[in-house]
């Protein structure tokens, strides 16, 4: 019979005892067991259950349990939740070990481990089993067993986690150590940063003052350069910084020009105008007139510019130099 066939428990339970043996099951019907409380003895020997489900362990009102004749390889690790049992059949299936919580069954009167490949010291603590008093015994040795393997896993657990707890107390040291090196190198960084940001505040502090100083410097010495000792102004520097007439060598040559036309304008006159006109020295001057009025004629536009630029020259010269006394 499989599990969907024995979904009708009520029919398989009489009493207090839920009769499940010989029912071809391969699975336990947790759920189904777990809404009948009163149900207190189970018998689901000679069947198919290779395994029992973690939530078989909460089925806790359970007191006798006949798992004889399966193919259980191993139970489950929470199997000592089930505080209330009393008595466990476990004959003739392929268990080797125990859970080691099977140590906190500690109403467990009754065992049988007959016919189960276990291992060696747990085959010894378990005995034969071969009547009522050895299953009793083999429950009760079988308990001190487990509670030595509890013991023994307990330090084991005990001893991993100071392991841990050690290794984790250096992983903090090292974190620690690490951080403080952190700290220490973000400090000195912190401190060269000042230190740079200083020298360049002073740097330009000093900048400031040495160009402060050389605009001192540079005004005393025009002080100095403008007045003798005692107040006095210094002579040469007062000539230097006198004002100098500007003579312009164009203006001087137009004055000495502007004469000897003068000049020539004279002595041809006194050659034309008076009886000199008939002395041998005017006969030169009047021939010279003559010559010079016809290249005067013939130069006349080239003397008007130059007069022109001569006199524009004249008047610029004029007007720097009364800007210059200004």
């Amino acid at each position: 019979m499989s599990k969907g066939k024995v979904l009708n428990l009520k029919d398989k339970i009489n009493g207090n005892e839920m009769d499940l043996s010989l029912c071809n099951l391969s699975e336990v019907p947790v759920k189904e067991l777990a809404a009948l409380r009163k149900a207190t003895v189970l018998d689901l020997s000679c069947n198919n259950i290779t395994s029992l489900p973690p939530d078989f362990c909460k089925l806790t009102h359970l007191i006798r349990v006949d798992l004889s004749k399966n193919q259980l390889a191993s139970l489950p690790d929470d199997l000592g939740n089930l505080c209330n049992l009393q008595h466990l059949d476990l004959y003739n299936n392929k268990l080797t070990a125990l859970p080691v919580s099977f140590s906190q069954l500690r109403n467990l009167k009754w065992l049988d481990l007959k016919d189960n490949p276990l291992e060696t010291e747990l085959a010894k603590a378990a005995g034969d089993c071969l009547d009522e008093k050895q299953c009793k015994q083999c429950a009760s040795k079988v308990l001190l067993r487990m509670k030595e393997v509890q013991g023994e896993v307990d330090k084991a657990r005990e001893k991993r986690f100071l392991k841990e707890r050690e290794q984790e107390k250096k992983r903090e040291a090292k974190k620690r150590e690490r951080e403080a090196k952190e700290r220490e190198v973000r400090k000195q960084e912190k401190a060269e940063e000042k230190e740079r940001r200083r020298k360049e505040y002073q740097a330009q502090l000093d900048a400031t003052a040495a160009q402060e100083h050389q605009r001192r410097k540079k005004e005393e010495k025009r002080k100095r350069n403008g007045l003798a000792a005692g107040g006095v102004p210094d002579k040469k520097a007062a000539e230097e910084s006198a004002p100098k007439p500007r003579r312009s060598l164009i203006g001087l040559l137009f004055k000495l020009l502007l004469l000897l036309l003068l000049g020539l304008a004279g002595a041809v006159a006194a050659c034309q105008l008076t009886d000199l006109r008939r002395e041998a020295a005017c006969v030169p001057v009047s021939a010279a007139l003559e010559q010079g009025l016809v290249w005067a004629r013939q130069q006349d536009v080239l003397l008007r510019q130059l007069l022109k630029d001569w006199s524009t020259m004249a008047k610029e010269l004029l007007e720097s130099s009364q800007t210059a006394k200004n």
